[in-house]
Order: structure tokens, then C-alpha cells, then sequence
């Protein structure tokens, strides 16, 4: 593997940029950038997908990740060629956008990763571009924050993956042997649907109490209403997926309790970020994903009900 392409700059881009060559992502796995340099893996290799309004803003812009300076290889989406690996990093809002941009760098040898949050990326994007391509992933355990030009995070994290077609093992190997050279922490799940429900139910407590609290990791802990919606959210989305044939326990909500406590205390999660610069959120992706399975099911999910109209009500305030 040679070539590899991210599709968004600065969010959970950087973060995998960080990670390989140079400064390639927007800074999560900081220390691998040496470690990738050192295997000949230069910053050439690896290509962020822009249009061309945002390469010229980009170009113009100084980006810093944990305080030093960082450079990135942009190229527009219409004058891209085939990759080896794309990773799709936008937030939910702008996925089928970025499908679109992508389609000169996929041929029949690419792989893709989307490192979305949510339950439902990896199906839009087979649907586009086939089942065959599309390796699971699910990003945990960061902490990355990003205001403005400037990305800072204490917490490197983790990706795992997985497939749910042994048709897939041979590339799956392809992109752990990549990994492996780049000495980036991951770990490959035999049932990885069950990890994606696992953080998507992270996601639905953490950061959208965060939001609707207008509070940090530290205080979504604390006992109180946070808390307990918190909780109460997270406990919504165990009953539901039974319902989705993907049977998670209270065992996978306190193990995600405890990574929320590795977290910087500070920190903030992407939706809460949103609200400081009054940025729409991925509500949809979350409550709004939650509200409507309920209904398909037959069940009450007040809490998310409540969260989607509290923040809403933040986001109409914009």
C-alpha cells in the first residue's frame, strides 16, 4: 500500500494525518509520524481531497496540531487519481457530498474506512461503491479538540476493525499490514457490528448530553440530571439494539463509562464543540437515527426524544 487519501482536513482528518506521514490528519496518533518518515512513508503519500476553494484556503492558512505548525498534500477532488486507501473522515452531514468526491480515487484495488460517527456510513458508501471495498471501522478513545486552525488532544485512541463478508478477509490484511507499518493502534473485532452499536451508543450519551448541558467530559460524570441522562440515553440504545439483532448489555456501558474517564476532564466531545461555534450538530445521525428505529420497533425512547428537542432548540437559537 502507497497511496493513501483522507476526505476532510482538520476534523477526524488530521487527527489520522497525525498518524501517518508527517502531519497528514488532524493529530490523534501524534508520535506515528516519525515513526512513518522512518519507513520511507513520505508526506507525498498521503493526500487530503479538497475542492478548490478550500485548497486555496487552506494553502493561505497556518494549521497547528498540539501547538507546532503542520503541512498537508492537497490535491481537488476532480484531478485526483486511484488510491490505495481513503478514509472517510466528514462529519455526517456532508457524507454523501463526500462520496461524490472521492469517485476518481477509488478503483477495483482501493479500500475505504469511514471513521463517521454513527451506525449507517459504511452501508451508503457500499451502496456507491461496492460491499467488497468497505472495511469497518470505529474510532475510540480520542479526546481531540478543534477550534478554529488549532487541533490539541491527549488521548492517541484506537481504531478497530472488522469485515462481515469473508470476502473481504485479503483486504482487511492488506490494511493491517499498512497499520502495522505505520505502528497505528488498532485492533480487528470478529463482531464488529457489535462495536460500532457499542460506541454509536457512546455517542448518544456523551456527546449529546455534553451539548445539551453545555458541559465537558469531567460533568457529564458528575451525579446529577447530566448524568442521569447520560446514562439513561445510553440505556436506550442497549434496548434497541436487540431489536437490530445486535445484543448489547450493561457490560458495554460500563466499559464505555470508563473510557469517557480516560478522557482529558476539559474536554469536550465534537457536538459540544459545535454548540461553542454555533455549528449544526449530527443530531440527526444520533437521536434523530435513535427516534426513528424506535418508531420502526414500537418503543419508547423518551430521553433521546428529549435530547433531540433540546438541541434543536440550542441550534434554532443560532
Amino acid at each position: 500500500m502507497q497511496k493513501l487519501v483522507i476526505d476532510q482536513l482538520f476534523s477526524y482528518g488530521g487527527y489520522y494525518c497525525d498518524q501517518t506521514s508527517w502531519n497528514y490528519w488532524d493529530g490523534c496518533f501524534r508520535n506515528v509520524i516519525w515513526r512513518f518518515y522512518c519507513k520511507n512513508i513520505t508526506r507525498e503519500a498521503v493526500t487530503f481531497i479538497v475542492d478548490e476553494k478550500r485548497k486555496k484556503a487552506y494553502q493561505e492558512t497556518v494549521f497547528t496540531i498540539n501547538g507546532e505548525k503542520v503541512l498537508f498534500n492537497l490535491v481537488e477532488y476532480f484531478n485526483a487519481v486511484p488510491f490505495d486507501l481513503i478514509i472517510i473522515a466528514v462529519k455526517g452531514t456532508a457524507l454523501e457530498e463526500a462520496i461524490k468526491e472521492i469517485k476518481k480515487c477509488v478503483d477495483k484495488n482501493t479500500i475505504i474506512i469511514s471513521v463517521l460517527n454513527g451506525i449507517d456510513s459504511e452501508k451508503v458508501i457500499s451502496e456507491y461503491y461496492g460491499r467488497e471495498k468497505v472495511i469497518y471501522a470505529v474510532a475510540q478513545g480520542m479526546d481531540a479538540m478543534k477550534f478554529g486552525t488549532s487541533l490539541k488532544y491527549t488521548k492517541e485512541g484506537q481504531l478497530l476493525l472488522g469485515i462481515t463478508d469473508f470476502k473481504q478477509k485479503d483486504k482487511l490484511d492488506k490494511l493491517t499490514s499498512f497499520f502495522d507499518q505505520a505502528k497505528i493502534n488498532y485492533e480487528v473485532k470478529g463482531d464488529i457490528l457489535h462495536s460500532m452499536w457499542a460506541k454509536f451508543m457512546l455517542n448518544v450519551g456523551i456527546n449529546q448530553t455534553c451539548m445539551a448541558y453545555n458541559t465537558n467530559y469531567s460533568g457529564a460524570l458528575m451525579p446529577g440530571e447530566a448524568n442521569d441522562t447520560l446514562i439513561a440515553a445510553m440505556k436506550e440504545i442497549i434496548e434497541l439494539s436487540h431489536y437490530e439483532g445486535v445484543d448489547l448489555t450493561e457490560t458495554d456501558l460500563k466499559h464505555y463509562i470508563e473510557i469517557i474517564r480516560t478522557l482529558a476532564p476539559l474536554g469536550l466531545p465534537s457536538m459540544a464543540q459545535d454548540a461553542k461555534v454555533r455549528r449544526y450538530s449530527e443530531v440527526e445521525m444520533f437521536a434523530g437515527t435513535v427516534i426513528s428505529l424506535a418508531s420502526k420497533h414500537k418503543l419508547k425512547v423518551p430521553t433521546n426524544e428529549f435530547l433531540y428537542k433540546r438541541i434543536r432548540g440550542i441550534e434554532n437559537s443560532y
